[in-house]
């Protein structure tokens, strides 16, 4: 049963190094739901909620991290979970979780060009916004086309500057909370008292739920593991021990960071803030903090950017490389690059990034719903595909032992990672903020599966043909 590489994978190379994976994947998560996020769930769930919403996402990305790793391990290609829902579930589940997760780093794509854009105007006010868009679309585009080890080599960098930030911020924080530190206005430390000040939780347990899809949009771009096995050396050895790593990294990272958050900002504050991490660099007092923030958001942004138009692009290639988009799509150049398939990524975030402009409130609106409600239900494929290959090795007559990698606690892990994630979609619809994305992204998925079936029955009716000439 297990799968070494496929025909379908001979043009990519394996170049990416368990450093550039382990990288990639913290790059695609260390960004704006981490950076923005945080207050408003803060606000809305108080400080021991908040942290408990986030050990909860940590808990589900584990679950689906190890379920991604058996099937990345024993198929590793690049596409990754959509081949095995297409695989596993069924072709039209495939095609729409790729389209799912291709519109989800579009959009994404968009939006932080134009975020990197703002960030630059704080040093350049005289400049527009839409130059510094167009120059870093350029720049992200060139780090993906030139070659994989290169796009691998930026992001790695990317990455390093947020992570070191990150500890940064968690060493501070802590020195700040405890008193190391004197505060800015000379108040006395804060300690744990912000965590209790409006009881543990002071809106009841529902709001947890409500912002269970925030939280996991936070956590997500670990999945990118899966889209970059196919251009792994070695994967069998490279992937489980960068989903060891870097879930053990985030969890961390991304608890360390909102205690401290949590810690050092009280509830009533958290929502009027525009990032929770600028309050805390104002209260502790650091110099030229604003500067030091504007470049690390800088670097996120871009970052996130760089992750998004590998992801989008990989998807379209795989698509075309599984019949269901014209094979142009699945061509590659002598280096490996999938090309046309970046290039319309890009300029699909292209018109993401107009959209924003020109339609802030109606179609960038829909568009951003869909993206969130995206990740978590490529989640649950992901765990619903685990479950079913299991299941089919084993009655096949393949041992455990077969298995370079394996999920722990099998069924276990599957089921309930995907009722967590269900269960996220589902406090969508208590959340009026949030809502809009059901009414958006279950429509969309509608929308897909029936043009799965529209394209696919095309499909069959010109193979015939040809098969009668």
């Amino acid at each position: 049963m297990q799968t070494q590489d496929t025909s379908s994978q001979e043009n990519f190379k394996r170049t990416m190094k368990v450093r550039h994976l382990v990288m990639l994947s913290l790059g695609g998560v260390i960004g704006t739901g981490l950076f923005f996020n945080t207050g408003y769930i803060i606000s809305t769930t108080g400080a021991a909620g908040t942290l408990l919403a986030y050990l909860i996402g940590a808990l589900v990305v584990w679950l689906v991290m190890v379920c991604l790793g058996e099937l990345a391990v024993a198929m590793p290609e690049t596409g990754a979970f959509h081949v095995y829902a297409a695989r596993y579930l069924s072709p039209a589940t495939g095609y729409t979780v790729a389209w799912l997760y291709w519109l989800t780093w579009t959009v994404a794509l968009g939006s932080s060009l134009t975020a990197a854009g703002f960030c630059m105007q704080y040093w350049f006010p005289a400049t527009p916004v839409w130059l510094w868009c167009l120059v870093f679309c350029i720049a992200i585009y060139l780090l993906n086309i030139v070659s994989t080890r290169f796009f691998a080599e930026g992001e790695f960098w990317f990455s390093i500057i947020k992570v070191v930030t990150i500890i940064a911020f968690i060493i501070l924080g802590a020195g700040a909370m405890f008193g190391f530190i004197p505060m800015k206005d000379g108040s006395a430390a804060p300690g744990l008292s912000n965590l209790t000040a409006s009881g543990w939780l002071p809106h009841g347990t529902l709001p947890i739920l409500m912002t269970m899809v925030a939280v996991n949009f936070a956590f997500s771009g670990t999945e990118l593991i899966g889209i970059a096995a196919g251009e792994t050396e070695q994967p069998q050895k490279a992937l489980p021990l960068a989903i060891r790593t870097t879930v053990a990294r985030l969890i961390i990272f991304f608890i360390g960071t909102v205690f401290v958050l949590a810690a050092l900002i009280p509830m009533d504050q958290a929502g009027i803030v525009k990032s929770p991490f600028v309050l805390v660099f104002e209260k502790i007092g650091i110099p030229y903090a604003a500067d030091i923030f504007n470049f690390v958001i800088l670097t996120a942004i871009l970052s996130a950017a760089n992750s998004g138009l590998y992801a989008s692009g990989r998807m379209l290639w795989s698509l075309a490389n599984e019949n269901t988009l014209p094979r142009c799509f699945a061509q590659v150049n002598r280096r490996g690059i999938p090309v046309l398939a970046i290039t319309v990524s890009m300029i699909g975030g292209l018109l993401a990034l107009f959209s924003s402009v020109i339609a802030p409130d109606t179609v960038f609106m829909a568009l951003s719903a869909i993206s969130g409600f995206a990740v978590v239900a490529v989640w649950l494929s992901i765990c619903a595909s685990h479950y079913v290959f299991r299941r089919r090795h084993l009655a096949a007559g393949g041992s455990l032992q077969q298995l370079a990698y394996r999920a722990p606690l099998y069924p276990l892990t599957p089921i309930l990672g995907f009722l967590l994630c269900l269960l996220a979609c589902v406090g969508l619809a208590f959340d009026p903020s949030q809502r809009i994305a059901l009414w958006c992204g279950i429509p969309f998925v509608l929308f897909c599966y029936a043009a799965y079936h529209v394209t696919h029955r095309r499909n069959l009716k010109a193979g015939e043909a040809n098969d009668v000439a």
